[in-house]
């Protein structure tokens, strides 16, 4: 997600999960190709599994940057075609490519050919006065003809037209059923839900019969959900360490990174729903968000892990 799933919170992330597939934040080909690729592709190696997720509509350009991302190390590259985002309304890609399938699939040709690893498509179930029914499959058939063996669907409409990026989040209704028909009329088709999905147990409920789920918000907002990740998906063992455990690590991290990463709020936001629901949480999120500028990372970790202690002492 732009602006949310930096290398911070993937790692924060792999922490709770070994075996969940972690996706970058969607980054402009463009930018790939010309700007800071360590700053905007750098990761830490615990990462993997890892996807590089890439926005663009320009075949040549899509194909440099996703070469790039596999001679870093990425495990897939995955082409953004959901996205609501203005800035990519503007720019002609994201969601707005739902009503171009034929250069999706170019897009996806041209990203294939230029690596070994898999290139998959991430899409909404259609845009704006589409009727889904009638244009996904017509998306589907067209970019899987190029060769897309995978597509991970957000199942909400994207209105681009009327609605904020925010609201078309969770505006527009979700449609589970449409998703599990396309699995149902295209089996040869691997295809993952996205969407709405706020527990693992509601996640699998709403995609039987398909291949895969992706979290976005729930995972960042409450992130503790990632630890059944392993054992209900996957049927190994759990994350065994506890959140205060979890807190440890991240403290020893920002050791480290805080000596290359100045902002005190890049590694500590991602964390603030860690306790979401146990006791303690609301003084662990506002010791976090205190705004004193003179404590590094690390210490202002501490010091919230400290008061979250306190107040668990204090109520038992």
């Amino acid at each position: 997600m732009m602006d949310w799933t930096d290398r911070h919170c993937r790692v924060f992330h792999r922490m709770l999960t070994r075996r969940a597939m972690l996706y970058t934040e969607m980054v402009v080909a463009d930018a790939v190709i010309h700007g800071d690729r360590d700053y905007l592709l750098g990761y830490h190696q615990d990462e993997h599994p890892v996807a590089l997720q890439i926005g663009g509509s320009d075949p040549a350009k899509l194909a440099k940057a996703t070469r790039i991302g596999e001679e870093f190390g990425y495990d897939e590259v995955n082409l953004n075609v959901g996205c609501p985002s203005d800035r990519v309304k503007s720019g002609q890609f994201g969601a707005s490519l739902m009503a171009k399938p034929e250069l999706v699939a170019d897009c996806f040709s041209a990203m294939q050919e230029a690596v070994d690893i898999p290139v998959t498509i991430k899409c909404r179930i259609g845009i704006d006065k589409q009727m889904p029914r009638e244009t996904l499959p017509r998306f589907l058939e067209t970019v899987s003809g190029a060769g897309c063996k995978h597509f991970i669907i957000h199942a909400r409409m994207a209105w681009l037209d009327g609605l904020s990026p925010k609201d078309n989040r969770t505006v527009p209704p979700l449609d589970y059923e449409l998703v599990r028909d396309m699995k149902a009329r295209y089996p040869h088709l691997k295809i993952s839900l996205n969407g709405g999905l706020e527990t693992l147990d509601a996640a699998q409920q709403a995609s039987v019969g398909l291949d895969g789920i992706m979290f976005g918000r729930a995972a960042y907002h409450t992130p503790w959900l990632l630890t059944g990740v392993d054992e209900q998906i996957y049927g190994e063992e759990p994350c065994a360490m506890t959140r205060d455990e979890i807190v440890i690590r991240i403290i020893d991290y920002a050791k480290i990174m805080e000596q290359k990463y100045s902002s005190t709020k890049a590694i500590t936001r991602h964390i603030m729903g860690l306790y979401h629901g146990q006791i303690g949480a609301r003084v662990w999120r506002r010791s976090l968000s205190d705004a004193d500028k003179n404590l590094l990372p690390s210490q202002k970790i501490e010091r919230a892990l400290g008061a979250i202690i306190c107040a668990r002492d204090k109520a038992e």
